[in-house]
C-alpha cells in the first residue's frame, strides 16, 4: 500500500505481529526477487507496490511492551530493571543451595535449572526493550564470561516486535528531513515490511522513479538508551565491587564497550558510512552487492537506501528453484568474509542469514550495517604473530601476542595459563588445517577459556561468532563444506607474504633474527643493570625452603598449642571455682569453652604429627 501526496489524512496502522507478517509473506518459490529488509526479521517484499491507495484500517494483535512508547518514566524503569537484577541474583543463589532442589542435587537437575534460567533470561530481556535486546545480543558473544547454556540462549534472542504507528514514522520524518513524507516520496508503503527494536523499514518509491527502503528509528529510543545505560551503570558498579563477582572482571570496561556499540548502531549516518566503506572496499568483485545510500533522505534516525531485492541466503527451496548453485554460494559467503578480515581490516559483525540475500545472477547481496568491526593495522600484525605462535605449536609465543593484543591479562604465575594454551594447541594440530571445524574450535577456545584471565576483545569475539555462523550457512547450503578449506589459501598467502605485498617467510625469519641479535648485543647492559639494582636493594630475591617452611610451620604450631593448653587450663579452673560456689549455669558455660579449647588443642597435635610424617 502506498500514500499519495494527495492524501492529506495520516492512516493509523497497528503493529504487526510476527505470525500474521509470516502469514502475510510466505515464500513463493517462483519468484526469485525476493528482500531481506535491513533487519533480522524474515520477511519479503511485495513485487508490485500500489501507488495511489489509501491504507485500509487494519487491526492487528500484538504482545504489549512498556517500553513500546514515546515517553518514558525513569522510576518505573528503574524498578523494573533492578527487579530483574535481584531475581536473577536470587536464582543464582539459590542454584548453589542444595536443599532448593527437590529430591536432592544431582548434575542433570543443575543442568535443567541453568536452561531454564537462561530461557528466563532471554525471555526478560525482551520484555525489558531495546537496549536490553541488545546487550543480550552483545553478551552472546562473550562465551568466556557466561556459560554455554546462556551464551546459547543469548544468541536466539530475536528483536521481533510491534511495529509503531505510522502517524509516529511520518512525525520523525518532518522533524528530522524537513518536509513531509509526500513532499519526500511518491509512494510510502504505510505498513512495515519489518520491525525490530531499533526501527522498522518501509518500502518507498522517491519522485525520480528509484524504488527504495527506508529505515525509521523508534520513537524517543536515545531516551530509552540514556535511562537505561545510566541505571545500567549503577548495576555495573555493584557488580565490579563485589567480592565474589568482581574478581578478575573488568565490568566497567565491558559496560564502557556496550555503550560504544549501542550508540553508534542507533546512529544512522554511522551505518550509511559503514555501507558506502564496504560497497568501496569491493568495488573491484561483481559478486558482491551492497544497497546505495541516498544521503539527501538520511539523518541520524532515517536511512533511506536503494531497493535491492534478493533471495535469503537460508531459503535452500527458493535458490533451487532459481537454479543457483548452492555449493559456489556456500564458497562464495566463505570468500566474501575472509576478504573483509584479511585484506581490508573492516568487517560485518553480524552476518547471520538474514542479512545476506542472493541476487538472480548468483551475487551476494549485504544488508544492515550498524554492527561493524575493524581491525587495525598494528593489531592485524600481534594476529600474524599469534598466528606464527600456533603454527608452529609455541605456547610462549601465543601467551605473549595474546598479551599483547589485550586478550589475556597478565597474572603472577602463568604457568597454567601457558600449559592451557600450550594443550589447545596440541589438540587442535593433531588433524590437518583443512579438517578443523570453526565451531569445535571455538566452543574448545571458550571452554579454555571461562573463568579465566582470558579477556576476549568484542573484535575477536565478533570474528569468531561470525565464522561460526557462516560455516553453519554454508554447511546449510552444502553439506559437505568446510570453512577451514576455504580459508587454507588465504591462510597461506598469510603464512608467505604476512599479509604484506613486500613482505615474505624470508621477512619473518629476518625479524626473528633481528630480535635475537639486537638480545645479544643488550644483554651486558641488561646484567650491569641488574646488578646495579642488587647494590641499590631494588631487587628483593624470594627463595622458598621446603625444610624451612615445615619447621615454621611447627613453630607456629607449638605456639597455637600452648596459646590453647592455657584457654583449656584457665577454663577448667575457673568452672571448678565456679561449681564451687553453686554457680552452676555460669560454670556449665566455662566448662563448654573448656571442652572447645581441648578439642582444638587434639586437633592441632593431630595436624603437626602429620606434618612431621611428610617427606
Amino acid at each position: 500500500m502506498s500514500v499519495s501526496s494527495n492524501d492529506s489524512s495520516s492512516p493509523s496502522v497497528e503493529p504487526v505481529t510476527p505470525e500474521q507478517s509470516e502469514q502475510r509473506d510466505r515464500p513463493n518459490l517462483s519468484d526469485v526477487t525476493e528482500l531481506k529488509a535491513l533487519s533480522s526479521a524474515d520477511h519479503r517484499i511485495p513485487e508490485s507496490l500500489p501507488r495511489r491507495r489509501k491504507p485500509p484500517e487494519v487491526s492487528y494483535s500484538g504482545k504489549a511492551y512498556r517500553w513500546n512508547r514515546e515517553k518514558y518514566s525513569r522510576q518505573r524503569r528503574f524498578i523494573d530493571i533492578w527487579a530483574f537484577v535481584l531475581k536473577l541474583m536470587g536464582a543464582r543463589w539459590l542454584y548453589t543451595k542444595s536443599w532448593s532442589y527437590r529430591g536432592g542435587v544431582s548434575d542433570a537437575k543443575k543442568a535443567a535449572r541453568r536452561q531454564a534460567l537462561a530461557i528466563w533470561i532471554r525471555e526478560t530481556l525482551l520484555d525489558l526493550g531495546p537496549t536490553f535486546i541488545k546487550i543480550g545480543q552483545l553478551f552472546s558473544t562473550r562465551a568466556d564470561l557466561f556459560a554455554a547454556e546462556f551464551v546459547e540462549e543469548l544468541s536466539k534472542l530475536q528483536d521481533r516486535v510491534p511495529a509503531f504507528s505510522y502517524e509516529q514514522v511520518a512525525t520523525i520524518i518532518q522533524q528530522d528531513l524537513g518536509k513531509s513524507i509526500e513532499e519526500l516520496y511518491r509512494s510510502f508503503d504505510p505498513i512495515p515490511l519489518a520491525a525490530a527494536s531499533l526501527g522498522q523499514v518501509h518500502r518507498a518509491q522517491l519522485h525520480s522513479g528509484e524504488e527504495v527502503v527506508v529505515k525509521v528509528q523508534r520513537p524517543g529510543l536515545r531516551k530509552l538508551f540514556e535511562i537505561d545505560l545510566q541505571i545500567l551503570k549503577g548495576i555495573t558498579r555493584y557488580f565490579q565491587n563485589h567480592p565474589e563477582w568482581g574478581k578478575g572482571r573488568d565490568w566497567l570496561g565491558i559496560y564502557e564497550e556496550c555503550c560504544k556499540i549501542l550508540w553508534e548502531e542507533v546512529d544512522y549516518l554511522n551505518e550509511g558510512r559503514n555501507a558506502d566503506s564496504f560497497r568501496r572496499n569491493f568495488r573491484g568483485e561483481d559478486w558482491v552487492h551492497v544497497p546505495r545510500v541516498y544521503w539527501r533522505y538520511a539523518s541520524p534516525r532515517v536511512l533511506t537506501l536503494e531497493y535491492m531485492p534478493g533471495i535469503k541466503i537460508s531459503h535452500y527451496d527458493a535458490l533451487e528453484a532459481a537454479g543457483l548453485d548452492r555449493k559456489e554460494l556456500a564458497q562464495l559467503g566463505a570468500k566474501a568474509y575472509l576478504h573483509q578480515l584479511l585484506n581490508d581490516g573492516f568487517f560485518h559483525a553480524d552476518p547471520h542469514p538474514g542479512n545476506i540475500a542472493v541476487n538472480p545472477d548468483g551475487g551476494l547481496i549485504f544488508y544492515d550495517f550498524g554492527m561493524m568491526g575493524q581491525i587495525k593495522p598494528v593489531t592485524r600484525e600481534k594476529l600474524l604473530d599469534t598466528f606464527f605462535g600456533i603454527a608452529q605449536k609455541d605456547g610462549d609465543r601465543v601467551v605473549k601476542s595474546l598479551i599483547e593484543l589485550g586478550a589475556l591479562s597478565p597474572a603472577d604465575d602463568m604457568g597454567p595459563i601457558r600449559r592451557s594454551v600450550q594443550f589447545m594447541l596440541d589438540h587442535f594440530m593433531d588433524k590437518p588445517f583443512e579438517e578443523q571445524s570453526v565451531g569445535a574450535i571455538s566452543d574448545d577456545l571458550y571452554e579454555i577459556a571461562y573463568d579465566q584471565p582470558f579477556r576476549f576483545p568484542a573484535t575477536f569475539t565478533f570474528v569468531m561468532r561470525a565464522f561460526s555462523t557462516l560455516e553453519g550457512v554454508g554447511k546449510g547450503l552444502d553439506p559437505d563444506f568446510n570453512f577451514m578449506e576455504v580459508a587454507k589459501p588465504f591462510a597461506m598467502q598469510l603464512m608467505t607474504n604476512g599479509n604484506s605485498p613486500d613482505g615474505g617467510l624470508l621477512n619473518e625469519l629476518s625479524r626473528q633474527a633481528a630480535q635475537v641479535g639486537t638480545t645479544a648485543f643488550g644483554l651486558p647492559r641488561r646484567i650491569e643493570d641488574t646488578l646495579d639494582k642488587l647494590e641499590r636493594g631494588d631487587i628483593r630475591v624470594r627463595v622458598r625452603s621446603t625444610e624451612t617452611d615445615r619447621i615454621l610451620r611447627r613453630i607456629s604450631g607449638v605456639n597455637m598449642g600452648t596459646n590453647y593448653t592455657l584457654l583449656a587450663s584457665a577454663f577448667t579452673v575457673s568452672a571448678t571455682i565456679l561449681l564451687v560456689n553453686h554457680l552452676y549455669w555460669i560454670a556449665g558455660i566455662v566448662a563448654v569453652a573448656a571442652v572447645v579449647s581441648g578439642i582444638a588443642l587434639i586437633r592441632l597435635m593431630m595436624k603437626l604429627d602429620r606434618f612431621d610424617r611428610m617427606p
